[in-house]
């Protein structure tokens, strides 16, 4: 048996493990980029992107959870078992379904390769561009959508605005994968860098006169979604070629954001089919 200075030892031993271990899950959450939830990982797996490795709650190996480790041992990708409480407190989402890959830090790019892009499609180009998206979950689902409606880049700004984190990725099932992403120190400059490359933008207010389904849609296009609370900035407004808005008949007078981007990509798709 042990005496009370034994004790006091192994307590102390214990309580220094704890702080390591609490430490190094710290260090994988804060300072590595984490994607999570199944069909997140197993997107980011078959897109081919660089993965540090991949955490799986211990004895969880059933359902998709068999495939993600097959392919990542194929891949050569390293795979670590964890407890579930471990895995607890390094998930950054509360419904990560016992799956979490570390990678390096979403590569954004630059305009010049969105436009680039539709080139090598031979296509027109068909741009958003969010002028202060804050909500992590708004912008998971705006890009979902855009990537679906075939949407050839999303621009974003540094500042005052939601990046792409493991909560976007996981919202957006994947689809960040297969986005182009340019993030801008200032919106009404990259409007302009569109504008000389022949894109005509579309802003979206309330208070302008024209519904989205009568405005043309075709041809080089930019279309702008503002804030979730204050919309468009008048700056990057006045910058808009035109204006349109969406009938509201209910008592609220304002859609999710998400929903907005949803409604008017789609028209302009339509269009241009």
């Amino acid at each position: 048996m042990m005496n009370n200075k034994e004790r006091e030892k192994m307590k102390g031993k214990n309580q220094k493990q704890k702080e390591f271990h609490k430490e190094e899950n710290q260090k994988e959450k804060y300072y590595d980029d984490q994607v999570e939830g199944r069909n997140s990982v197993l997107e980011l797996l078959e897109s081919g992107k660089d993965i540090n490795k991949i955490f799986v709650t211990r004895g969880e190996k059933h359902g998709s959870i068999n495939k993600i480790i097959a392919i990542a041992k194929e891949k050569k990708v390293i795979i670590v078992e964890k407890d579930k409480r471990q895995m607890d407190e390094m998930a950054q989402t509360q419904n990560y379904q016992g799956v979490i890959a570390i990678v390096p830090p979403f590569e954004y790019c630059e305009i010049e390769d969105i436009l680039e892009e539709t080139k090598r499609k031979k296509e027109e180009p068909f741009v958003l561009i969010l002028d202060g998206i804050e909500d992590p979950h708004n912008l998971g689902s705006i890009i979902r959508t855009a990537e679906t409606a075939g949407v050839h880049g999303i621009i974003i700004p540094k500042r005052r605005a939601a990046g792409v984190n493991s909560t976007v990725n996981k919202v957006s099932a994947g689809a960040v994968e297969h986005m182009k992403i340019a993030r801008v120190t200032n919106i009404s400059d990259a409007i302009q860098k569109l504008k000389n490359a022949g894109l005509w933008i579309c802003g979206t207010d309330i208070n302008t006169n024209k519904y989205y389904y009568n405005q043309d849609l075709k041809g080089p296009l930019g279309i702008v979604i503002g804030n979730e609370g204050s919309g468009i900035s008048s700056k990057v407004k006045n910058n808009c070629d035109f204006l349109v808005k969406i009938p509201m008949k209910g008592k609220v007078t304002s859609l999710n954001a998400s929903v907005s981007t949803g409604i008017i990509i789609y028209e302009a798709l339509k269009q241009r089919m």
